[in-house]
């Protein structure tokens, strides 16, 4: 049976994207409360108003004022209950391929990714405990780079570091950092480097996503609804022994080894 964690409170960055949305309501399942981050009040009202059981937090995860923010909230929603999950899953700028990215937007998309990363754990350190979770949402690109998504190839490939780094520097406290790195979902977002793709090759946007489907051993995008089901899968007891590692939902993408 599935471990109920009634009472207890998960943080999500990214909350009220498509993958967000999915993961917090996986997480509510489970009995969590859930503190949900993302810079647009009006997204995360009418989130809270869909989901009981969310509390909405406003914070720009790219800025270290998001620190005292998330932490300000926690002090009036977690109570006398552990945060027994903190996921991290922003999204980045569409930057090109490496030759023309413009810098600010690389450099940009590793201040997501990476410093919102540890300003996200540093918010709820003292609201940690022994079996809690750091769960990083990456991408496939990080591991399989590509001409034309620079920007997350670079940001997702120190993601994977810094949060091997985290299960080795929380690893005393029984506290496990995990990453994990979707293929391409179908969401604005990969539309967006559809678009980007097509413009540079003179093709439809059709085309690229077809072509980007064929990329998968399954001809598939990988769904807000699987990358969900992970998260859910992490906040056991047995992925403990999973703590550093990336768990690749990448529908076939990777090419490899190991």
């Amino acid at each position: 049976m599935k471990t109920d964690f009634k009472g207890e409170t998960a943080i999500v960055v990214g909350a009220t994207g498509a993958f967000g949305q999915a993961i917090v309501g996986r997480l509510l399942n489970r009995g969590l409360k859930v503190v949900a981050v993302a810079r647009s009040a009006t997204s995360l009202q009418a989130l809270s108003e869909t989901h009981a059981g969310v509390t909405p937090c406003v914070a720009d995860i790219s800025d270290d004022s998001a620190i005292e923010a998330i932490r300000t909230v926690l002090d009036g929603a977690v109570l006398n209950s552990a945060v027994r999950a903190v996921v991290h899953g922003p999204g980045v700028g569409v930057a090109g391929g490496i030759l023309e990215a413009p810098t600010a937007t690389m450099v940009d998309a590793v201040n997501i990714k990476v410093g919102g990363l540890l300003r996200l754990s540093r918010a709820a350190d003292s609201f940690l405990t022994e079996g809690s979770r750091l769960i990083s949402i990456g991408g496939h690109y990080g591991l399989e780079p590509t001409a034309y998504a620079a920007s997350a190839g670079v940001a997702n490939a120190a993601l994977f570091n810094v949060s091997r780094q985290l299960s080795l520097a929380y690893g005393d406290r029984g506290i496990t950092a995990h990453v994990i790195a979707p293929g391409p979902a179908d969401t604005e977002r990969l539309r967006n480097v559809a678009v980007a793709r097509a413009e540079m090759r003179g093709c439809t946007v059709d085309d690229v996503l077809d072509e980007m489907k064929a990329e998968s051993s399954i001809s598939a995008f990988t769904t807000p609804e699987q990358v969900a089901w992970a998260v859910d899968m992490l906040i056991d007891p047995e992925a403990t022994a999973m703590t550093g590692s990336t768990l690749m939902l990448d529908s076939g993408r990777r090419r490899g080894l190991p």
